[in-house]
């Protein structure tokens, strides 16, 4: 809206140079020279309203070169021209020829294509080296030079897994985070795809989002997404990887293909479920835990039991005590992609006896014959 009251002010503003040049061309007694010239004004306004009517992206990186280079180049042609003047005078000594038309208009000629030269080498330049710089007008950025926090660039999946929303909760990411609109898109298609799972997983993931929403101790941001990086890509997660590297962020994700193809391209990610892990509880060998165990272990006579944050604790001698609690002695920690596994064996107190399997067998020694 705000945009087409801005080309009818345009327009307004156009039409009353019209008929002011028709006017005064009028008053001077040449009113078909000013009806030229009134048109000339229209059509040059015309063109102007509906090329930018027609021209509906326009990146902002490609103006910015357009504008700085167009710049340069007149600053570049006037020091030439003004260097090259006396080069001029100096080849015609006689101040008659100086003076002629013929001199005066051959200056203002060579003025006006050495102008015209710095500005296409100037404008050249810059649009061939756009992607290496930022422009913002009126001052030029080096695109690595980043201030403030990076933001964090959410894709579908941590926002369905929704440990974010408590994470942000406890004021440790002072980032701002960012969800482009077409992963809000892919949200939504998930929402009301026809398999159930999938529907409560798409509806958890908008209800998550709202509930971000309307944290105040979060900084979430939808973002439109409409980098020109953008427009021959089609797959979500390779769309994710361009967008954050274009907005100089960095990729939430639990999803271990996306962590590949984003550390391939050079974006960095933060893995979820690897911030989960090194939050879990370190248990060294020899250090005596209490767990309660809830069912049996895959090898003979173990037992397995949880920790809170859901580690596996394997209790060797553990199975005849499947839904009690135990006492027992850390013997190994495994670490493996999809968590830690901690190991053990039972405390034998003294004066208790043990099954078969748990207590070492006594073999009387044989005379020898």
């Amino acid at each position: 809206m705000i945009l087409w009251v801005l080309r009818a002010v345009f327009g307004i503003l156009m039409f009353g140079i019209g008929i002011s040049v028709l006017v005064q061309y009028s008053e001077a007694s040449e009113p078909w020279t000013g009806v030229i010239y009134a048109l000339a004004v229209l059509a040059v306004g015309g063109l102007v309203v509906v090329g930018d009517w027609r021209l509906r992206e326009k990146p902002i990186t490609v103006i910015s070169a357009i504008y700085c280079g167009l710049l340069m180049g007149l600053l570049l042609g006037s020091v030439f021209s003004s260097a090259l003047e006396p080069l001029l005078d100096y080849w015609l000594p006689v101040p008659a020829l100086r003076a002629s038309t013929h001199f005066l208009l051959g200056k203002q000629f060579v003025r006006l294509m050495i102008t015209i030269v710095c500005c296409y080498l100037s404008v050249s330049v810059l649009l061939q080296t756009k992607d290496e710089f930022r422009f913002i007008i009126p001052y030029v950025e080096f695109s690595k030079q980043l201030k403030g926090a990076r933001p964090l660039v959410l894709d579908t999946s941590v926002i369905i897994d929704g440990r974010i929303a408590d994470i942000c909760e406890t004021r440790i990411v002072d980032s701002k985070l960012v969800v482009p609109r077409f992963v809000l898109q892919e949200l939504q298609a998930i929402a009301d795809s026809g398999d159930k799972l999938k529907r409560n997983r798409g509806r958890r993931g908008l209800d998550i989002l709202k509930k971000m929403q309307a944290n105040p101790k979060i900084e979430l941001q939808l973002h439109d997404a409409g980098q020109p990086e953008l427009r021959d890509v089609l797959r979500v997660d390779e769309r994710l990887v361009v967008f954050t590297k274009a907005v100089g962020g960095r990729v939430m994700t639990n999803d271990y293909n996306l962590n590949k193809i984003a550390q391939l391209q050079g974006v960095e990610v933060i893995n979820l479920n690897e911030v989960a892990n090194s939050l879990k509880t370190v248990a060294l060998p020899g250090e005596a835990m209490t767990i309660r165990l809830v069912k049996p272990g895959d090898q003979m006579g173990q037992g397995v039991g949880y920790l809170e944050d859901g580690t596996m604790v394997v209790v060797e001698g553990g199975r005849q005590h499947v839904g009690t609690e135990v006492t027992l002695t850390v013997t190994s920690v495994l670490q493996t992609p999809a968590g830690r596994m901690i190991f053990g064996r039972l405390d034998i107190k003294p004066g208790t006896t043990g099954s078969s399997a748990e207590m070492p067998k006594f073999v009387a020694p044989t005379a020898s014959t």
